[in-house]
């Protein structure tokens, strides 16, 4: 009966700042479900891509390549991508790794396409570079879609973290980056186009897109969305280990005054985009499979929105949502704040207070890209879940209730 009245407030909720979505777009339009998955998880989390669950998903985004001294696509991690032999693979096959089990899953699941993701947070660097001028950007898109081709690829997903700066501090940044950040797009739909004509078919564009107004608010989105098919919103880390009170990694709707020192949240992010004219179809929400946490919390308010003096997991506050089911959710208790429609953890003995999101939350965030007729649901990332595909399959059960 909660789950029920949780709904209902929040779609009532939904319903007060959607009307711009409701009119930008079709309302029956299937879903987007995308699926990043790291070249990483094959190490530490031993998540292989034959254990993605590609029945609930409409895309998934490689991460990722990396760029070149040159400016040219670059494969990120050799080993993983296309040499670490599969069981059952020939060791002498021309193609291995992940790369090749993507092409075999999609011929398992024929509706299923892939995004080799470029850039990330890591890899970002040389974007200024590549976008800087119209030979470097024709030569950065010539080779990213040779790649996409040479790979088995469906399209190209640019995760540039930041077009309007903020990084990280090794970034190479000029006042032009968001100017030439649309040049660059438009030139890689003008490659993709050109290549999808030659084989009768269309060839995807994406990016990652930033939730933070400083990052955000520079871009022209309205002429930037011309070039794309999807705007995966990174809606998630609005509080972390560089923040000086614990919070919520990922609300839907913005914290009550008091509870967290972050700005903004999932719902307040998504209406500057459409404010900024893009159509609610092509605005994909990120969600993540992970929380974040602090140590050494003060018992007040449950230990939300409180001064902290430590950061757990090894210093890095992550949290895969699969280690929080075996070790963490059944030890502390779990409270819930039904302003921002997201759980955490806390527990004074210990004084660790962890943000995440559950079952609960992602159907709430579900119902709210349903209300608002957005494009879909984005994942970061598939290896954080658990083997049972716990979160993934709260998401495909909500968004196609």
């Amino acid at each position: 009966m909660r789950r029920v009245l949780l709904i209902l407030a929040g779609l009532l909720m939904i319903s007060s700042i959607g009307g711009t979505a409701a009119k930008a777009s079709n309302a029956s339009a299937p879903k987007q479900i995308i699926g990043y998955y790291s070249s990483w998880g094959i190490y530490a989390r031993e998540f292989f891509v034959t254990n993605i669950a590609a029945d609930k998903l409409t895309h998934i985004n490689y991460a990722f390549a990396n760029i070149s001294d040159a400016g040219e696509c670059l494969l990120g991690d050799p080993w993983a991508d296309t040499q670490f032999p599969y069981p059952g693979d020939d060791p002498n096959a021309a193609l291995l790794g992940n790369f090749n089990q993507l092409k075999k899953l999609k011929e398992q699941n024929p509706n299923l396409q892939t995004l080799i993701s470029i850039g990330g947070w890591t890899w970002s660097a040389k974007f200024s570079d590549v976008a800087l001028t119209e030979e470097s950007r024709a030569r950065f898109a010539s080779s990213c879609v040779d790649f996409m081709l040479k790979y088995g690829f469906d399209g190209l997903d640019i995760d540039w973290e930041y077009p309007a700066g903020g990084g990280e501090p090794n970034n190479v940044v000029r006042p032009e980056d968001p100017a030439n950040f649309l040049l660059l797009m438009a030139d890689l739909r003008a490659h993709l186009d050109a290549q999808g004509e030659k084989d009768g078919r269309h060839y995807l564009l994406t990016i990652a897109a930033p939730a933070g107004s400083s990052q955000r608010d520079p871009i022209n989105w309205k002429e930037a969305q011309a070039s794309l098919d999807f705007i995966n919103l990174m809606a998630y880390d609005f509080s972390g280990a560089w923040s000086s009170t614990t919070g919520f990694n990922a609300p839907l709707f913005d914290p009550a005054a008091g509870t967290s020192d972050a700005q903004g949240s999932a719902s307040s992010a998504i209406k500057a985009y459409l404010d900024a004219g893009v159509p609610a179809d092509k605005l994909v929400l990120g969600v993540p499979f992970y929380g974040r946490g602090w140590k050494d919390v003060a018992d007040k308010n449950n230990g939300l929105g409180q001064p902290y003096d430590g950061i757990p997991a090894g210093g890095t506050g992550f949290f895969d949502y699969r280690d929080l089911k075996r070790f963490w959710i059944a030890a502390l208790p779990r409270y819930w704040d039904d302003t921002a429609k997201v759980p955490w953890l806390y527990d004074a003995k210990s004084q660790i207070m962890i943000s995440y999101d559950d079952e609960e939350s992602l159907g709430l965030k579900a119902d709210y890209i349903n209300a608002n007729n957005l494009g879909g649901a984005m994942i970061w990332e598939l290896a954080s879940d658990d083997q049972d595909h716990t979160l993934l399959n709260a998401l495909y059960n909500a968004l196609n209730k």
